[in-house]
């Protein structure tokens, strides 16, 4: 669960300005629909419904009383009030549209009806809430009385029948004899007749008196003071809410299709590659530094040599550093690993195969390590020089010594060559470990030739440049030669060098002298002379860009075997800035003096 959360909350981090985007957007679209969509105003009347002779009410129904309130409410948006109404409003608008607007509301054990009324303007409002009651009091009482009149006029037919009936009764009565039976008969007649002629004049007079109350306002519609739709708090909070949901939709789907890698757990997740080491912004120096070994970046190497050495399988030396992007990142790695390896007193070789395409390339690594860019492997792959000239040892750490790429532009296809298996197989047996600075493998296929020549590779990762199937291919290239990928470095992306540092040279020399001419010394003075070393015999190392040499002492028990040193030759690189190109000389520190010119 807390992986799942960590994971969510990842996705909010790294894409939290499309969410915030599409909240904003929402809650704009939020405050446009208030804006266009027309306002509308509602107005409410309330009626008392009183019963009058003609209610009845349905068996079982909702409303126990003499009143159907159901039915009254539905009576209110009938045509014939709508006809009522419309009449009263004076609106061109037909009655059918005008009962579209009106609503009724029956309240629980009440004999009112709330009558609302909707319209785009207050006004409209108000007059149509109070028409539609009106007119439906009137429809009521209409109603009510047009049935009064239809009783009044039914009794009043039967009671005129029943006066000319008592009228022949009276004149047969009157013919007839006394103490006769059909006299006895005509007088219960005309009884019966008389009774039933009082009983409808009585029932006449109660209806010719009565006065017909439908109902009565009791609270008149008012002007409206805001409008009811749109809703500008409703419409505001949908539409940043819509937007939140969209915005965290659209980041999952970004995170889902993004390729780049952006954290050490999207190449362990997604490229399910392990990692070794994770730097951050704050342990990531400049792309051209070695971290110094006491600090948070070079404690992180460390932590990663003690990894790679316990994971290392025994007589495995060679160590090929690779990346899944073009960039800096694989320098950084080997050099720093490379550096890191040699702190423990072991012999160490960095290699760097990347080969440049002109000498300001080769700077990196050779500026990082103070030593100078030519002669460097592609020389040696060519066979212009020996190994032994074209390893330099590092100022700064003496236990490490650097093969820079060198100056060759044409070295395509060294790469495969058996000097290149030759020199590595040299290498096992005079150092202790080689650490080799491979190109991408996205951009070379060096990689994979370099990797089936060493006993295990580590991926260099440049998060926000690097790419999944670059990853994957990266991992899947390294598999098919069968070299064990330990796992992989994660780094920031890495900030391009400073304008005033590219054209800098690594290595600087002091003005040439002209040769004086020397009195005549006697063969031990000579002798003496020439033991110590000429100033222009050694190159002199810019002090802006180099450190003290400081000297670590030879102890197993800091980290990795400590393999014996070869008596190799040292080698020094002059570089002669006076010529159009950066052109290399090299002389053997031996007994005899290089030439001068």
């Amino acid at each position: 669960m807390s992986a799942d959360l960590s994971h969510y909350l990842g996705v909010f981090r790294r894409h939290w300005w499309v969410v915030l985007a599409a909240a904003g957007l929402g809650l704009g679209l939020g405050a446009l629909v208030t804006q266009v969509v027309p306002k509308v105003y509602e107005s409410s009347t309330s009626v008392l419904v009183q019963a009058v002779s003609g209610d009845t009410n349905a068996s079982g129904g909702r409303t126990k009383g003499p009143i159907n309130l159901d039915t009254e409410a539905q009576l209110v948006g009938s045509g014939a009030v709508a006809v009522k109404a419309a009449a009263l409003l004076r609106s061109p608008i037909s009655p059918i549209e005008l009962a579209h607007d009106v609503s009724v509301e029956v309240p629980a054990n009440t004999t009112v009806l709330v009558i609302r009324f909707q319209a785009d303007k207050p006004e409209a409002a108000q007059a149509g809430s109070h028409a539609f009651a009106e007119a439906y009091l009137r429809n009521r009482e209409e109603t009510a009385r047009a049935e009064l009149d239809q009783r009044i006029k039914t009794l009043n037919l039967k009671a005129k029948q029943l006066t000319t009936n008592l009228t022949s009764i009276n004149n047969r009565l009157a013919k007839a004899p006394d103490g006769s039976f059909e006299r006895g008969n005509l007088e219960s007649l005309r009884n019966n007749s008389q009774n039933q002629l009082n009983s409808i004049t009585g029932r006449l007079n109660e209806l010719t008196t009565a006065t017909v109350s439908a109902g009565s306002i009791i609270s008149d519609a008012r002007v409206p003071d805001a409008p009811i739709s749109p809703n500008a708090m409703l419409n505001i909070a949908t539409g940043g809410m819509v937007g939140l949901l969209a915005g965290l939709v659209l980041a999952f789907l970004r995170e889902r299709f993004d390729r780049r890698l952006r954290t050490a757990a999207d190449v362990r997740d997604r490229g399910r590659i392990p990692v070794l080491a994770a730097l951050d912004e704050r342990t990531t120096p400049h792309f051209d530094d070695v971290l110094q070994p006491y600090g948070p970046g070079g404690r992180v190497f460390n932590r990663l040599r003690n990894e790679i050495l316990a994971s290392l399988n025994s007589g495995d030396q060679i160590i090929v550093v690779t990346g899944a992007s073009r960039g800096s990142a694989t320098t950084l790695v080997a050099a720093n690993l490379a550096a890191a390896l040699a702190r423990t007193g072991s012999d160490v070789v960095l290699i760097g195969a990347h080969l440049p395409d002109s000498v300001v390339d080769a700077a990196p690594l050779a500026r990082m390590l103070g030593v100078a860019p030519m002669p460097g492997l592609s020389d040696l792959l060519a066979g212009r020089i020996g190994l032994h000239k074209a390893m330099q040892r590092t100022p700064r750490i003496p236990s490490l010594r650097v093969i820079t790429t060198g100056g060759a532009a044409t070295a395509a296809g060294l790469m495969q060559s058996q000097r290149l298996r030759d020199t590595l197989e040299a290498l096992r047996r005079q150092t202790g470990y080689v650490v080799i600075e491979a190109p991408s493998t996205s951009s070379s296929a060096d990689a994979q030739s370099l990797a089936s020549l060493a006993d295990a590779a580590i991926l260099a990762v440049e998060l926000r440049r690097a790419k999944r199937p670059a990853l994957l291919d990266a991992a899947e290239q390294l598999s098919r030669v069968g070299t064990p990928l330990l796992g992989a470095v994660v780094l920031p992306r890495l900030s391009a060098m400073r304008a005033d540092e590219q054209n800098l040279p690594v290595v600087t020399l002091p003005a040439e002298r002209r040769p004086e001419p020397r009195p005549v010394q006697r063969p031990e003075q000579q002798s003496e002379e020439r033991s110590e070393p000429r100033p222009d015999e050694t190159a002199v190392l810019d002090t802006d860009r180099t450190q003290p040499m400081r000297r670590v002492p030879a102890n197993p028990a800091q980290g990795g075997p400590v393999r014996p040193r070869p008596e190799l030759d040292e080698v020094t690189a002059i570089i002669d800035l006076g010529s159009a190109g950066a052109q290399t000389k090299t002389a053997e520190k031996t007994g005899e003096q290089p030439d001068e010119k």
